[in-house]
């Protein structure tokens, strides 16, 4: 479990970077401010509950800060899809973007249905 949490830790720090360039890159209009509000706190909230699962007390409190992080992720992968779909910003920026967070979607649903395998 200890290669899943940091392959899940590296290719998370990569998004955040990412996705906080992008976010600065953004237009300063109505719909792009709102748009990116959402995506840079969903995106980071990826990160924050790794590390709170990192420091859980239980496997159950691993697991759930886990599932925190996918629903966080699958947020991500709606906030760029409708920022991608928008017209705001050139797509071939933003295309690889969903990619990675689905990427990161898979490992983490992984890593929750093996935890979910061994009996909380």
């Amino acid at each position: 479990m200890q290669n899943e949490k940091l392959k899940i830790t590296i290719k998370n720090s990569k998004l955040d970077i990412k996705i906080i360039k992008l976010v600065e890159s953004l237009p300063n209009d109505r719909v792009c401010k709102i748009i990116a509000d959402q995506l840079l706190k969903s995106a980071t909230s990826i990160g924050a509950n790794i590390i709170e699962a990192q420091a859980a007390s239980s496997k159950r409190d691993f697991t759930n800060f886990l599932n925190y992080s996918l629903k966080s992720a699958n947020e991500t992968k709606f906030w760029l899809g409708l920022l991608r779909d928008s017209g705001k910003k050139d797509r071939r920026i933003i295309n690889p973007l969903p990619d990675e967070a689905k990427q990161l979607s898979s490992i983490l649903a992984s890593s929750i249905l093996k935890l979910k395998r061994k009996k909380l």
